[in-house]
């Protein structure tokens, strides 16, 4: 009985000890972009070290199982609260939507941008057939910077708001504009929208290395938003939001649904100088999500 709970012992020791080494490792993301894939997994890693540290609680690990329940709740309860915590509501509404560059419901994608009626909208992977989404827009959002891309089509931002004259520039995966809004005050602010290359392995952190320079010239404040292919909390999105000196709007939602709609990842946000409140919105013919926020400048 002896040997086979110091097998038992053995094995849930070296289960947890990987599991905390993967969450930890995701923390590391400003040493290695490998950091920020890891990141991704840090709810279900922080769930795995709340079961194991019961297992070996009953083994007779109690030590270990104390200190893994408090890494677990503490960092799987970051997590909780991003996903629960909403934002206060702002003043400007943003809709953020990746079209999908093989979109095949504009009508419908169309419609709904139209419904929530938001001052600003954000577009990823308009892709040639989806500039026909631009054209039909134009009657509500006169005013647009449509950047052209790689496969999967450019990015676009489109607005009511009144531009601010020669602003409006195209970057890699980027596309942006100034515009003044508010009657006394006159907030002059930047409309961003991005997206980001897939994390490591691929080239996501070398496309964040190319963004920063630029993000970091602009002058006032910026409502960024769009498929960062990266959770909020990953080293890349905190490089890009810390430099534009922006918070997230929440909660975060599970936007991308092209592997299952029942695991959904969290990659597409937005994000303001005061943060905001977002809510989500159908899939219409893409594989992810939309998002429609109230944000504060």
């Amino acid at each position: 009985m002896d040997g086979e709970n110091r097998t038992w012992q053995l094995a849930i020791g070296a289960a947890l000890g990987l599991t905390i080494l993967a969450l930890a490792g995701g923390y590391l993301g400003f040493l290695h972009p490998l950091g920020d894939s890891l990141s991704v997994g840090r709810g279900i890693a922080s769930a795995v070290i709340l079961v194991l540290a019961v297992f070996a609680s009953f083994s007779g690990l109690r030590m270990a199982a104390f200190v893994a329940t408090l890494l677990a709740l503490l960092t799987g309860g970051q997590v909780l609260l991003a996903y629960s915590w909403p934002g206060l509501p702002g003043s400007y509404s943003i809709y953020q939507k990746n079209m999908s560059f093989r979109n095949a419901d504009l009508t419908a994608l169309q419609a709904d941008i139209r419904a929530a009626d938001a001052q600003i909208v954000t577009l990823q992977e308009v892709s040639e057939p989806n500039l026909a989404l631009l054209s039909a827009l134009r009657d509500v959002y006169p005013y647009q910077q449509f950047c052209p891309g790689g496969q999967v089509g450019g990015t676009a931002v489109l607005t009511r708001l009144s531009p601010v004259p020669d602003t409006a520039f195209c970057g890699p995966g980027l596309a942006a504009m100034q515009v003044v809004a508010g009657n006394e005050s006159q907030d002059r602010f930047w409309l961003i929208s991005v997206h980001l290359h897939w994390p490591w392995p691929y080239a996501q952190s070398e496309h964040v290395e190319r963004l920063l320079p630029i993000l970091d010239r602009l002058q006032g404040p910026a409502v960024f938003a769009g498929d960062f292919n990266m959770v909020r909390w990953a080293n890349s999105v905190k490089q890009l939001s810390d430099i534009l000196g922006i918070r997230p709007a929440g909660p975060t939602f599970g936007s991308y649904i092209g592997l299952s709609n029942q695991f959904a990842l969290p990659i597409d946000h937005i994000f303001a100088p005061r943060g905001g409140k977002v809510a989500p919105r159908g899939a219409f013919g893409s594989d992810h999500l939309g998002l429609l926020a109230e944000v504060g400048i």
